[in-house]
């Protein structure tokens, strides 16, 4: 208890410093990584920095042991969300302690795992075990875990390869072997402007979107009305979510532009790309043609800005074998939201996650991780270190 009491007060005071960076996913994350950069390098571990094409951003990967493969890596992402302009008690970027609970943006998600894992740099660095501990730092998960494709790919191409992974997002130290896929799009409309007291005068993009909109709700309609009650899943079927929305200028002009942002999670082993296929065809063979009968130059245009693969559960795998000999638990959950687990699992790495810190804090004004969560962090990562000690 004593290691990891020690563990955990390390950990807060590094939760610290991360929160005061600002790396909301619309701002880069380099500061926060140069940070760590420095931070490791302080303790002889020399991090391979990986940033994306400005410079801006970059993803983070640091080994503690032999280079060969067959290594655990502690995965966690350093963006987060906006703190929004209302409801904080208290400055977002700023850890503030009350009540038995740390508050500030990214405290559970997911910071609070990150600090846990740095607080046991100083040992593992100054005794490595003989299984490799990777530490593997992303940007952009938040929206749509596009960095750690580029990380993935680099550890696949150039470095040993890692047995499994766990992956740090907040479930209570509930390990879950799954989770949903993600797919984000933002589709356009082009239409014709006009006066409206003549809706023949031009072409409403904002009707035209309501229909695909409507198209949208019977998808989620469908897989609403059947469900999968033994995927382990809440809710038990694939969801989709209209975003955002905005078009038009003024209550008396015929919109002639509006742009919808729409994303579709389905459920591990669902066709997925049959799904989307779907949405295509009813606007270029049916939505598209009747706007062109009014107006030749109207346009439809979808662009992906996400794809994310589901993590499948991986019966006996060793990631989760790992999660719940640490955690204790009887079997594994699921989780709704996308992690970067499915990246990983396709590239033959065993995923599984579990950390520290309640979802429902996610995204909220006031996020906060429990001082008991991050002392059953510590506990947990400590295992992790005992088994790569093991061998």
């Amino acid at each position: 208890m004593v290691a990891t009491a020690t563990d955990a007060a390390a950990a807060v005071e590094l939760l610290r410093t991360l929160i005061a960076f600002d790396t909301v996913s619309a701002k880069p994350n380099r500061a926060l990584i140069d940070w760590v950069a420095d931070y490791l390098r302080g303790h002889g571990i020399e991090p391979l920095v990986l940033p994306d094409a400005d410079g801006g951003k970059a993803n983070l990967y640091a080994t503690f042991g032999p280079p060969e493969a067959g290594g655990i890596v502690l995965s966690g992402h350093t963006d987060v969300v906006p703190p929004g302009d209302s409801g904080w008690d208290s400055d977002p970027f700023s850890l503030e302690e009350r009540d038995g609970r740390l508050y500030g943006r990214g405290t559970a998600d997911m910071k609070g795992f990150v600090a846990l894992a740095l607080a046991l740099v100083p040992e593992m660095a100054a005794n490595p075990p003989p299984t490799p501990i990777h530490l593997a730092l992303s940007y952009d998960e938040e929206v749509g875990c596009l960095g750690v494709p580029h990380l993935v790919r680099h550890i696949t191409r150039h470095l040993p390869k890692p047995r499994l992974v766990v992956i740090g997002e907040p479930t209570s130290m509930r390990p879950a072997s799954a989770n949903k896929g993600l797919r984000a799009f933002r589709t356009e409309v082009t239409g014709r402007e006009g006066h409206s007291s003549d809706p023949r005068a031009g072409l409403n993009a904002i009707e035209a979107a309501a229909e695909i909109v409507a198209f949208i709700a019977g998808l989620a309609a469908e897989a609403r009305d059947d469900p999968v009650p033994d995927s382990g899943f809440d809710p038990p079927y694939s969801t989709f979510n209209i975003g955002t929305i905005e078009g038009g200028t003024a209550v008396n002009v015929i919109a002639r532009h509006c742009a919808l942002a729409w994303d579709y999670r389905a459920l591990p082993g669902e066709d997925d790309d049959a799904v989307v296929a779907r949405f295509h065809r009813f606007v270029a063979e049916d939505l598209l043609p009747r706007l062109r009968a009014r107006h030749r130059a109207a346009a439809v245009d979808s662009v992906e800005i996400a794809n994310v693969p589901a993590l499948r559960p991986e019966p006996d795998g060793p990631a989760e074998a790992l999660a719940r000999e640490l955690t204790g638990a009887n079997a594994s959950g699921t989780v709704a939201f996308a992690t970067e687990g499915g990246v990983f699992q396709q590239a033959g790495i065993s995923a599984v996650v579990c950390g520290p810190g309640d979802i429902a804090q996610a995204h909220q004004p006031n996020e906060f991780i429990a001082l008991d969560q991050m002392a059953a962090g510590a506990r947990f990562l400590r295992g992790v270190l005992g088994a790569a000690r093991r061998g």
